[in-house]
């Protein structure tokens, strides 16, 4: 896991809400706090949509939402004259971008190891920060895998010109 401060927060949040950059991931969670707290809980209702409708959308296996489609509800919670007090963004890949991570990484885990991939992003205290963690299936002492999506988050980060500071 590795922390880092997003140096340019008006470039960030632009990229964040504004761009296709982040449409990939899936939103698990969003908190925005402004003159009051909005949460969107990002796992998938299928009872909100037809069989036909869950097929034409490419839902039907869906447990959480790509952050694509949440994206313009967290732009208009966002938006507006008066700075947000704090939010977070709690960002994963989905089984398919995961499956191929690990298909990819030495470490060894398969799909069947793993909960989930994710990024926090938190803006709080005026500081914009980014962290990448991974949620084990169950308890490991090898952190081959954590410096590996460490390492792609950073090189994801620099092809997007995300600039940012890495804190100790």
């Amino acid at each position: 896991m590795i922390a880092l401060k997003l140096t340019d927060k008006k470039a960030f949040m632009n990229q964040l809400l504004c761009t296709e950059v982040f449409d990939h991931f899936l939103l698990a969670e969003a908190t925005v706090t402004k003159d009051a707290a909005f949460t969107i809980d990002g796992h998938f209702n299928a009872s909100f949509y037809s069989a036909e409708e869950l097929e034409d959308e490419g839902l039907a296996d869906c447990k959480i939402l790509p952050y694509a489609r949440l994206r313009p509800i967290c732009y208009q919670l966002i938006r507006g004259k008066h700075t947000p007090v704090s939010f977070k963004f709690i960002l994963m890949l989905s089984p398919e971008n995961m499956a191929n991570t690990l298909a990819r990484s030495a470490s060894g885990f398969t799909p069947n190891d793993i909960k989930g991939i994710l990024i926090n992003i938190t803006f709080q205290n005026g500081q914009l920060l980014l962290t990448t963690g991974i949620s084990y299936a169950a308890f490991s002492t090898t952190h081959t895998l954590d410096h590996e999506w460490d390492a792609m988050i950073q090189r994801f980060l620099r092809k997007n010109e995300i600039s940012y500071e890495e804190l100790s």
